[in-house]
């Protein structure tokens, strides 16, 4: 058996018994791992405080042939204010199990895990409207896994600005207004909403989240982006009913 020392987030708890869990943990050297946390439930348990849902903590992990074992625990950081809002939650909920489904391997894990980290303390600090921290996390989420839309120019004519353009979630192409109608689709980004996806997908991490953007473009962007990112998943997200249902048009 091996033993090592990481950072990590919860992504999820599911219990065992009567007092232990087994946590889904993204890290930045294993990627998304599947550990046990014996007695973790426990009030007085060593592991309770580090092992609770969003918490980044730092572990020491014991690697067997088929199953991992989490041996102590010690919290970094608790975004308590996910907690003060149903909306809040419900996005971090879905953020997580993103996070799941794309289950990064080192060492694109560790730009994965600072990307999840900042977007919940967005969240937490209410520092962003909550559709854009989704999308931001959506495509950039998408971009680091190797799944970038080609994003400069109409993929038909070259052209780079002006108008409406068409973003093809299967094919990850965009289309002018004008190439868009030859094939009967309709334009899904205006201006706005093209430049923001733009920036989310080729900005440096320090500038990521320095853009404001119309509500009226914020909503074509966020359609634009979700179906993008469900028609490369391969997969339909659990979360995503109920993040719809409390976040308001």
């Amino acid at each position: 058996m091996q033993q090592t020392a990481t950072t990590g987030l919860v992504l999820r708890q599911v219990k065992v018994g009567e007092a232990d869990q087994i946590l889904t943990i993204l890290t930045p050297d294993l990627g998304v791992v599947s550990a046990s946390a014996r007695g973790s439930l426990r009030l007085k348990n060593k592991l309770f405080s580090a092992c609770g849902l969003f918490c980044y903590s730092e572990f020491v992990i014991t690697q067997g042939r088929s199953s991992h074992f989490i041996d102590s625990a010690q919290v970094k950081k608790v975004f308590h204010g996910l907690s003060q809002s149903v909306e809040g939650m419900a996005l971090a909920m879905y953020l997580a199990e993103i996070a799941v489904a794309l289950s990064p391997a080192p060492p694109e894990s560790e730009e994965h895990l600072r990307l999840l980290l900042n977007c919940l303390y967005m969240i937490s600090e209410n520092k962003r409207p909550l559709r854009q921290i989704k999308v931001i996390y959506e495509m950039r989420a998408m971009s680091l896994s190797g799944y970038m839309p080609q994003i400069l120019a109409c993929a038909s004519c070259g052209k780079y600005e002006g108008g409406g353009f068409y973003l093809d979630p299967e094919e990850g192409t965009l289309l002018c207004s004008d190439c868009a109608e030859k094939i009967r689709r309709t334009p899904n980004l205006d201006t706005g909403a093209l430049y923001a996806l733009r920036h989310i997908c080729l900005a440096e991490d320090k500038k990521l989240f320095g853009f404001t953007l119309a509500p009226a473009s914020l909503r074509l962007l966020g359609g634009a982006g979700e179906k993008y990112l469900l028609a490369h998943l391969g997969q339909g997200l659990k979360s995503l009913d109920f993040l719809k249902s409390v976040i308001s048009e």
